[in-house]
């Protein structure tokens, strides 16, 4: 199946392109870091909104390879979606201005929260604000699934593996189920998509575009092999018992999250009890209570959970160890993403690969619309809830409305309906 030709502007797959400049890039994701309340799944919905639909940076089909590698790998899934579409337009130092735009919001935020929190002991009760936020978020996600649809489900089986996939991750869930999803998809797709000789994708519009890859650069290999090395390493130091580090050291808070990170797998709220049971059982950094304001203030942001490293961090060495905590939970999964991104150019120009993908593709399309469910549920029981959808999901596909405004808006009919 051939993908569609990149709009006028759009890079390649793989390649660094002029498109856009590494201060734009940090914009828009400063941007999307500001207003993507909601999960991983709604930051994701704003990211293709922005960089796939409105500016044609990427293709489709690439944003669903990048949700899909971000799934089965350690740490957040949407940090790592947006380091994939940094790397994927403007290499290395793209992946880095795009993490950091993405999360510095949310980074600012929660060190205000812990500061408040710090002096008079709780957190701004905020709930009217984020109950308009949960229709608008869900109407978000399903405007997004829907334009993915409708260019990755062409056949009655890629519907069925859609369908299958909303059907399993919204009545089971969890990190294994979603493991499950994608192998057994790719596997369909490899059985029904594969005709030898008839290459599908990038490479059937040019066969040496497989081999036009970031990690073909000179020297980019080194590179692989020296991060590799470098969390490897990482993961050993954690595993050890550094008596000489004093618990309340940066060295300590750097090599306790970032080795909690590259453990990290199936999304922030499964990383709670690995995390509480160190930082409060075992080091004792932060005592129950604390913790629980912690996870709360990760879900006021409106990045990823995670970002509730930043509040402990704080609590042990102020602000820098709020920003030492940050950078640990964050850059060892996305140094990660971008490896195993290389890898996977290397491999995509097989039709082996194109037609697993094709399966692959449709099962995580799936997966996004069974979150707008998974959201959906959390909203409140009123009339101002179904008025606030309806308003953003027809602002969305009627009137293309830009998403920076619809959260806002919500958060603000919130206040005067609720």
């Amino acid at each position: 199946m051939l993908q569609d030709s990149p709009a006028e502007g759009q890079t390649d797959l793989g390649e660094v392109g002029p498109g856009i400049s590494l201060w734009s890039l940090f914009r828009t994701f400063l941007k999307i870091g500001s207003i993507a309340f909601g999960g991983f799944t709604a930051l994701i919905a704003v990211v293709d909104d922005t960089v796939v639909r409105k500016r044609g940076l990427m293709r489709e089909e690439e944003m669903l390879d990048g949700v899909s590698l971000a799934m089965m790998l350690p740490g957040p899934v949407a940090v790592n979606v947006v380091t994939f579409v940094g790397y994927r337009l403007r290499g290395g130092l793209g992946a880095l201005v795009s993490a950091v735009g993405v999360i510095l919001p949310s980074f600012l935020l929660i060190i205000g929260l812990s500061i408040f929190y710090v002096r008079y002991g709780e957190v701004p009760a905020v709930s009217s604000v984020f109950s308009g936020f949960v229709p608008a978020v869900t109407a978000i996600i399903i405007n997004t699934a829907w334009g993915m649809s409708k260019k990755n489900i062409k056949t009655m089986a890629q519907f069925l593996t859609g369908l299958a996939a909303a059907a399993v991750l919204s009545t089971v869930g969890g990190f294994y189920s979603t493991l499950l999803i994608i192998l057994c998809s790719g596997l369909l797709g490899r059985l029904i998509f594969y005709r030898p000789g008839q290459t599908s994708g990038a490479s059937a519009e040019d066969p040496g575009k497989a081999d036009k890859t970031v990690a073909g650069r000179p020297g980019s290999m080194k590179g692989f092999v020296f991060s590799m090395l470098l969390l490897s390493g990482v993961l050993l130091t954690f595993s050890l018992p550094l008596q000489a580090l004093p618990n309340d050291s940066y060295g300590r808070i750097f090599i306790t999250f970032s080795g909690m990170s590259l453990m990290l797998f199936g999304g922030g709220f499964v990383f709670i009890p690995l995390i509480q049971k160190i930082v409060v059982d075992g080091i004792h950094w932060v005592t129950q209570p604390e913790f629980t304001s912690a996870i709360a203030m990760g879900q006021v942001t409106p990045g990823p959970i995670l970002i509730s490293a930043a509040f402990i961090g704080y609590k042990v060495k102020g602000f820098f160890g709020a920003l030492l905590a940050t950078a640990a939970i964050f850059f060892p999964p996305a140094l990660l993403m971008v490896n195993c991104s290389q890898v996977l150019d290397r491999i995509k120009g097989s039709e082996g690969i194109q037609a697993a993908l094709n399966g692959v593709r449709p099962a995580v399309v799936g997966m996004i619309f069974s979150a707008s469910l998974v959201i959906g549920r959390g909203a409140v029981f009123h009339w101002g809830t179904l008025l606030i959808f309806m308003l953003a999901l027809v602002s969305l596909l009627k009137f293309r409305l830009d998403v920076v405004w619809i959260i806002p808006a919500a958060g603000a009919l919130g206040v005067l309906i609720y």
